[in-house]
């Protein structure tokens, strides 16, 4: 199978069965999400949405946050991965919002990307949900969907994103990152993947490798 037509058929499958997909982080406006997607990073979105609420109830802006000391907020995200390093991110993102940006989260994904805390596919993810700009967050989810379905042999996230961003049209850009890891979070999934349940066997490279295995 070509590789465009492996695109056209999983991304097809897609638009038409799952025609609404969306972060399942819980946020009211782009801060709450940008402070969600830094905690998030090598930890689960269920433990993020129980996080967040006290700690939004605390700390609503990026004004009430650059304000705060670490020993303010360590206790709402000490239950996350990394909570040291987390907790004083937030802090020095906050600061800087308030200092360069007026509080305001910047569109600009080099922008983004000066925040500390905030990687590529941060920056990615904010750009995209909040602003709606055709690029594709690379995480752990989206990249082994990626090899798995053959759709990027990219040895680097900068490389599948490339990857995918040549070959998916732009008004799908956004959506397409949330095919991608919901689908590697509940059926791609890193360890005993789900292939009898999965509707993409028929286009996905591994898919034989994975029978023989199973």
């Amino acid at each position: 199978m070509k590789l465009e037509e492996r695109y056209r058929a999983v991304f097809g499958w897609f638009a038409k069965n799952r025609p609404l997909a969306q972060t399942e982080l819980q946020y009211k406006d782009p801060f709450q999400l940008l402070v969600a997607v830094i905690l998030s990073a090598q930890c689960t979105d269920k433990r993020v949405n129980l996080v967040t609420p006290p700690l939004f109830e605390r700390f609503p802006s990026a004004r009430e946050l650059s304000a705060a000391t670490f020993e303010e907020v360590y206790p709402y995200v000490k239950s996350v991965s990394y909570p040291n390093a987390k907790a004083r991110h937030l802090i020095a993102m906050a600061q800087m919002l308030e200092a360069d940006y007026g509080g305001a989260v910047p569109s600009d994904i080099d922008a983004l990307m000066r925040l500390p805390g905030v990687g590529r596919k941060t920056a990615n993810v904010i750009a995209s949900v909040v602003y709606d700009q055709p690029v594709i967050a690379v995480d752990t989810h989206v990249f082994r969907v990626a090899h798995r379905l053959g759709l990027s042999k990219g040895s680097t996230p900068l490389a599948v994103e490339q990857d995918l961003e040549r070959h998916i049209p732009v008004h799908q850009r956004a959506i397409s990152h949330h095919w991608l890891i919901l689908h590697g979070r509940y059926t791609c999934t890193a360890r005993s993947p789900k292939c009898a349940d999965c509707p993409l066997t028929e286009w996905c490279r591994e898919f034989p490798l994975m029978q023989k295995q199973q």
